[in-house]
């Protein structure tokens, strides 16, 4: 059995790389001060013209396709925040900009933000032929966030704090932050979301204009001049070799995580294989463990704390293995407190047991103090290779009653900051050094281990593999709950632990050969 935590690339086959588009101006910024104030977004072509290289494999049709288009922040940077208070509220963001050297925020107009992956339909891209005909048109969104942005000007800030990817992946996401920092370049997705498009681009002469939707230009104060710009678009046939498809379908792999979750209609779950020797701990030392186990005190130190709060189960579905029936599910637990959960392990020489301490910090960032927190253990299975903390969380299946009926066998844990939750809580790390297993969780020849989960970050786990899913074989049809519960012990001290419990109903029907699974949406959110 093996931890699953995959990120799933885009099922569709062409291949886009960045289009930028559209100069922004702040909203609640006066036209006066608009007029005098440098933009907050500039619109930059790389390069006039740029070839398309296409392949045919059969039916399928893959296109090494990127426009060039980036867009620059000014002289500050571009930031939206975004959140809902609950499941069954709107979602209400807010821009922020300067107004007289200040930095405030200003409320964007209602359904502005209809979900936590970004600004829909924020770009419309036409592509026309030598003649002028439309050949094929689409919309794609922008958030901002990129993992391969950069700086354009030497005075820009040396760092970007903005997130990597644009999240809201987690269908019970509660915030996002989008954004560009003043000086550096960030880009929107080219590709269409859905359908296959490009496949209609022969090989010959394009152009391609992407324009700015009408409702962004007026939330935003942006001149439609200043909105659209133009690409000449060379298409050529390439041979289709094994070694040439190989490298576009690398390509596909590497379109940006958020797009390809919004295209494939799935969700952001994190590689759990990987070389734990290359964990972040090798080179960051905010990840290397304590040189020597602590003395635990007997009180916990007042101040910041964790606040560990499960969220409903998703990603449910039915299968069966071995004439068995299970249940699988992705469990998220996340951090909504004052402080990361950090905890170390130190290892019982000769042994693969470690003794875990949770440490604790002042408002500053000074450690103030630590507690026995119970243990970590080595997992030596194919695909784990990690060591796992034992008292992190469960999973039961519960029964239409609210009493046990099955426990997950999942009840250790490599802690990884797989999910953005909410990056609009205070404190909220927005970029994560340890987002996946092979960065988090130690090699076999480790005498201690750090493991991390920091404010507004989420753990998923998905369980789809017999001994992790629900075997629901022998159970009788009818309503049941999945319960996701952080911290079951209470080992782990946070500041409130009246949160920890998630249950989320599903309905069992069928016949023992042909179970059926229903589940009822929570709030309108089909998860």
């Amino acid at each position: 059995m093996t931890d699953s935590r995959k990120r799933r690339r885009s099922r569709w086959p062409v291949v886009g790389v960045a289009i930028g588009a559209l100069l922004l101006t702040g909203t609640g910024v006066s036209a006066a001060e608009a007029a005098t104030a440098p933009p907050a977004l500039a619109f930059v072509a790389a390069a006039k013209t740029v070839t398309a290289e296409r392949y045919a494999d059969g039916d399928e049709v893959y296109l090494s396709f990127d426009l060039g288009l980036h867009v620059i922040a000014g002289k500050a940077a571009f930031e939206i925040k975004a959140r809902r208070a609950g499941y069954d509220k709107p979602i209400v963001a807010h821009r922020t900009v300067v107004k007289k050297g200040k930095r405030t925020s200003v409320k964007l107009p209602a359904g502005a933000v209809k979900d936590l992956t970004g600004l829909k339909d924020f770009t419309t891209i036409t592509i026309r032929n030598r003649a002028g005909k439309v050949v094929t048109s689409y919309r794609t969104p922008f958030c901002g966030n990129s993992s391969a942005s950069g700086r354009t000007r030497r005075d820009a800030p040396a760092t970007n704090p903005y997130p990597t990817s644009c999240g809201g992946e987690n269908p019970f996401a509660l915030g996002a932050v989008w954004g560009v920092q003043a000086g550096w370049d960030a880009a929107v997705p080219d590709q269409p979301l859905s359908g296959n498009g490009l496949a209609k681009l022969k090989a010959g002469k394009y152009t391609a204009t992407a324009t700015m939707a009408k409702k962004y230009r007026k939330m935003f104060g942006v001149p439609a001049k200043k909105a659209t710009a133009k690409v000449t678009v060379n298409v050529v046939d390439v041979d289709t070799d094994e070694a040439g498809l190989a490298r576009v379908k690398a390509a596909d792999a590497k379109v940006d995580p958020a797009v390809a979750a919004l295209a494939a209609g799935e969700h952001d779950l994190h590689t759990a294989e990987g070389d734990a020797s290359r964990q972040v701990s090798s080179y960051l030392p905010e990840f290397r463990a304590a040189a020597s186990r602590p003395k635990a005190g007997k009180t916990v130190p007042k101040g910041p704390k964790p606040d560990l709060r499960s969220l409903p189960a998703w990603g449910i579905s039915l299968s069966r293995e071995g004439g068995r029936s299970y249940v699988n599910f992705g469990a998220t637990v996340w951090n909504a407190g004052t402080s990361p959960l950090l905890v170390d392990g130190f290892r019982r020489t000769g042994t693969e047991v470690m003794d875990a301490y949770q440490y604790f910090f002042d408002a500053k960032g000074k450690q103030v103090g630590s507690k026995a927190a119970g243990t970590m253990q080595w997992d030596a299975r194919e695909g784990h290779m990690h060591w796992h903390f034992t008292d992190f969380a469960q999973y039961n299946l519960l029964a239409g009653n609210k009493k046990l009926a099955v426990r997950s066998g999942k009840e250790a844990f490599c802690l990884a900051n797989t999910d953005a939750v909410d990056y609009t809580i205070k404190g909220a790390k927005w970029r994560p050094d340890n987002t996946d297993l092979a960065t988090s969780c130690g090699a076999n020849t480790v005498v201690a281990v750090r493991e991390v989960l920091d404010i507004g970050n989420g753990d998923t786990y998905s369980q789809d593999r017999p001994g992790q899913s629900f075997d629901i074989t022998g159970l009788p049809n009818g309503t049941y709950y999945i319960q996701v519960l952080a911290n079951p012990a209470k080992r782990l001290a946070e500041l409130s632990t009246s949160n920890n419990t998630a249950l989320r109903k599903i309905v069992l029907g069928g016949t023992a050969k042909k179970r059926t699974l229903t589940v009822p949406k929570v709030h309108g959110i089909a998860g």
